[in-house]
């Protein structure tokens, strides 16, 4: 599987709002949340333009991710406060293993409901019977496969009808750092 590409808004200390989130969140461990929750990093894609829909991917819920890295570096290299992921949708971990690009840092997994846009890391509220925050790492992810995998299932299995428990798991890497 190829990676996808695509550049979200940075959220960490800097930003006003990351107070309130560690407090509501408890996720006190965290240095910078590296995710794909639309509402706590948003794409920067919000307005594709013509040429974005040469290289970025067609269908629901992905058109902020895109094929061409060189094409996502080109339009966000004047942006600031922006993270540019590389990502797998529910990887193996062979694919995960060789995605080996240096400048990218693996990061972890996200459980990310299509949809919505929603992590169910880090922005539902938490899911006890699923996963405790503790595990997160300081980017709000779980840094192993199986256990993202297992929670996951948790997650269909114990909230089968909350919104947020059909979630994807995606690896993440972010560039440089």
């Amino acid at each position: 599987m190829t990676p996808l590409y695509t550049a979200v808004k940075r959220f960490d200390a800097a930003d006003d709002d990351w107070p309130s989130y560690i407090a509501w969140s408890g996720l006190c461990q965290l240095r910078e949340l590296v995710s794909l929750d639309s509402m706590l990093c948003p794409t920067w894609f919000r307005t594709l333009t013509e040429d974005d829909w040469r290289y970025n991917v067609k269908a629901d819920f992905k058109l902020e991710l895109f094929f061409d890295l060189d094409h996502v570096l080109a339009r966000v290299a004047a942006a600031v406060r922006v993270n540019v992921l590389a990502v797998l949708e529910e990887p193996a971990e062979d694919e995960v293993r060789a995605f080996v690009d240096p400048r990218f840092r693996f990061r972890g997994f996200d459980l990310v409901e299509p949809r919505t846009g929603t992590s169910a890391l880090v922005n539902s509220g938490g899911f006890p019977r699923a996963f405790s925050g503790a595990e997160l790492s300081e980017h709000g992810l779980i840094v192993d496969l199986a256990r993202a995998f297992e929670v996951r299932d948790r997650l269909r299995a114990e909230y089968r009808d909350d919104p947020h428990s059909g979630c994807a798991c995606w690896a993440i890497w972010l560039l440089g750092d």
